[in-house]
């Protein structure tokens, strides 16, 4: 299948379960950082989803019903902007480019749309997604009853679309299987090479410019997400991001970090010694988290449900932490307690796809989701220990994670970051000085 053939698929499969109405999805908007200069431009993880269209300024509407469309609105060509701001299609090359019904200049989509919608039962957008997009249909569903004279109806209901589309992107299909295999051997080819750069005295961010260069040298359009880079105590900090401190001899350094190589997303954590050897109670609290990732992966297989990996991995967490006396009581009872929560206060993963924390339902009604073959998410279990009175010397600062992503298959599950050392042994054998 084409690239072509596997959006106009996916929109052929969404147009078959809207029945009938008329779907609105735009992508997503340039966005100013300072003066007259942008972000980098990235596009809407649903509208990419469906069209492959990477161009701003660009709407996908589908007409369901007994003759289905798919419309793409753009940018016309422009020759003196494409002076300045390289290639546009145009309505006429995206048309065939892209396998669409019909194509139309952007500054025709109100009137177009007022067109489209009439007669429609159902409007199908993101509702409460953004605010100017509902008030913008609103109004336009308005000026449709505006015509209720004429014999003209407008649509009476209002659909999330994403109800739809969240379900579809949640199952991974072999093209997006095989970018994500790609993005994720890409990031584990960054962390090795941070773990080899890795020496006392040098500054996190250095380590994070080793990253960034893996990932561009091998074709990834962008970091998946902003970098952790955190040496020492700054481990402990879930969400450090500053990347702006000296690497301390002794200490451990916990790197998440992953790229996105066209639209989909790794994310990885290694956590290893900056000296390229653990010490004792490093080793220690690093061998408690890798068995309870270990725990945690072997419980995710077709007919486990979404919780089984976060409850494998935290047994085996609060044993340790019972072991190491951080904290007490029964395994049962540190769990019933949440008194593990001190150490260990986020959950085991998420769903991962063309967003890093992808979309999908973790549960239905009130039950967690069964894991079926093509779901893709992370198993990432971690330990923090901050210094206090009633913690051993030895253990303060000690943050670490350990983060794969894995597939769900018929058999059981793939990692797809299998390459990424993560064994004590691996890790201190790359990081060998020689």
């Amino acid at each position: 299948m084409n690239n072509s053939n596997l959006y106009a698929h996916r929109r052929t499969r969404l147009l078959a379960q809207m029945g009938r109405g008329i779907a609105v999805i735009p992508t997503a908007p340039e966005v100013l950082r300072n003066g007259d200069a942008h972000y980098p431009y990235r596009f809407d993880s649903h509208f990419y989803y469906l069209t492959g269209f990477d161009e701003p300024e660009a709407v996908l509407v589908l007409i369901a019903g007994n003759v289905p469309q798919s419309i793409l609105f753009c940018r016309e060509k422009n020759r003196e902007r494409e002076i300045w701001d390289g290639y546009r299609h145009g309505p006429e090359a995206a048309k065939s480019a892209f396998g669409f019904d019909a194509t139309f200049p952007i500054a025709q989509l109100d009137e177009k749309l007022i067109e489209l919608m009439t007669n429609q039962p159902v409007i199908f957008h993101r509702v409460g997604h953004d605010s100017a997009w509902d008030t913008r249909l609103l109004n336009l569903r308005s000026r449709v009853q505006e015509k209720a004279r004429s014999g003209i109806s407008a649509p009476n209901e209002i659909h999330d679309v994403r109800v739809l589309l969240d379900e579809m992107r949640l199952f991974k299909d072999n093209e997006e299987l095989a970018t994500m295999r790609r993005a994720a051997s890409i990031s584990g080819d960054a962390h090795i090479r941070a773990m080899r750069a890795t020496r006392p005295g040098m500054m996190e961010y250095e380590i994070e410019a080793q990253l960034f260069h893996e990932f561009r040298r091998n074709g990834a359009q962008s970091p998946a997400y902003t970098s952790i880079v955190a040496g020492g105590a700054n481990a402990c900090v879930l969400h450090y991001i500053s990347n702006d401190k000296l690497l301390i001899d002794g200490d451990l350094l916990l790197i998440d970090a992953a790229c996105e190589l066209d639209g989909y997303a790794a994310d990885i954590t290694r956590t290893f010694p900056v000296n390229g050897k653990f010490n004792a109670a490093q080793k220690e609290i690093y061998e408690m988290v890798l068995a309870s990732q270990a725990a945690a992966i072997e419980v995710s297989h077709p007919g486990a449900h979404w919780n089984d990996p976060h409850e494998a991995a935290l047994r085996v967490i609060a044993q340790g932490l019972i072991d190491f006396k951080l904290c007490s009581g029964s395994v049962d009872a540190v769990l019933e307690s949440e008194s593990y929560k001190r150490f260990y206060m986020h959950r085991t993963g998420h769903w991962l796809g063309m967003d890093v924390h992808d979309v999908g339902a973790y549960k239905i009604g009130d039950n967690w989701r069964e894991l079926q073959p093509g779901m893709a998410f992370t198993v990432e279990p971690g330990c923090y220990i901050r210094p206090a009175d009633d913690v051993p010397q030895a253990f303060w600062n000690i943050g670490i994670r350990i983060e794969d992503n894995v597939v769900i298959t018929p058999q059981g599950c793939e990692i797809l970051t299998v390459k990424t050392p993560k064994t004590v042994a691996a890790i201190e054998e790359l990081m060998r000085r020689t």
